[in-house]
């Protein structure tokens, strides 16, 4: 541990009787209240109406969560959630004492991603918005609020990176003493450095391409990072373990593939100025 940062913060930042707020929660919070601001002023910019923006910010949570929850349950613990289906919406999880706590634990980034996108369609119906258009603005928001998400997880001291040696190392003392990657932080100042460039992008050249274009972009920089990044995470799930011994890769990598491939195929599709109208 010596020359290392330990990072032993408890994260509980208060409690009153059963009621706790926790730092990741406020993460969460910070997530959603940044994209929205900058939505808002992506909207005010382009003279388009924000009278439904709080409606869309309802979608996106909605989305966000019933997405990442649902992917948790059904990449990650499959077998336990499928003979306990009624833990996928109860909050309740049990410790490792064998006590409960309120809330819920597990949540997975990709799901999220499938819920949001299908937030977005639902309410592109609803309201009768150009979905590309909407999935472009979503898309240079996207990565700031994954940036936000992932410093909620260092600090839950969860997603932990594998050992090393390396002076930038911490040590997760609520998990074990060992130097670790700090694999949440390169995660979340990738997201902050993808927000900037889709963000700059988007303002110069928004007019160059068809709509979807940076929706695509964001998914590529987005899942592209993650996947490079569980290089040095971490399994989740035992059984990630014979994934890597089996394809050198895990859950999380293997599940980022489709979306890579997906957001790069948006691009190709969208390159080209849009028509009039679009």
């Amino acid at each position: 541990m010596d020359g290392h940062f330990v990072w032993d913060i408890d994260p509980v930042l208060f409690s009153a009787g059963g009621f706790a707020v926790r730092y990741y929660s406020l993460c969460w919070l910070a997530a959603f209240a940044s994209c929205y601001y900058v939505m808002r002023s992506i909207f005010r910019r382009e003279g388009l109406s924000t009278d439904n923006l709080e409606a869309l910010l309802v979608y996106v949570f909605l989305g966000t969560f019933i997405g990442a929850r649902l992917g948790h349950c059904l990449f990650y613990e499959t077998h336990y959630y499928l003979s306990h289906p009624w833990r996928i919406v109860l909050p309740l999880y049990e410790r490792a004492d064998g006590s409960w706590g309120f809330g819920f634990m597990g949540l997975a980034s990709h799901g999220a991603a499938v819920g949001i996108v299908a937030a977005l369609i639902l309410y592109a119906r609803r309201y009768r918005f150009p979905m590309w258009d909407l999935l472009d603005k979503l898309g240079v928001v996207a990565p700031l609020g994954g940036a936000f998400i992932r410093l909620g997880n260092f600090f839950n001291s969860e997603i932990i990176g594998a050992p090393t040696d390396g002076p930038w190392a911490v040590v997760f003392s609520r998990v074990d003493p060992l130097p670790r990657h700090p694999a949440q932080l390169y995660e979340a100042l990738g997201y902050f450095i993808a927000f900037a460039v889709v963000y700059a992008l988007y303002r110069r050249r928004r007019t160059k391409v068809s709509s979807g274009f940076f929706f695509g972009l964001s998914i590529l920089l987005i899942f592209g990072l993650r996947f490079a990044v569980e290089f040095v995470k971490e399994v989740q799930e035992p059984f990630e373990i014979y994934l890597r011994d089996t394809f050198s890769m895990d859950m999380g990598q293997l599940l980022s593939i489709p979306f890579i491939i997906a957001g790069a195929a948006v691009m190709a599709a969208r390159r080209k100025p849009r028509a009039a109208g679009l």
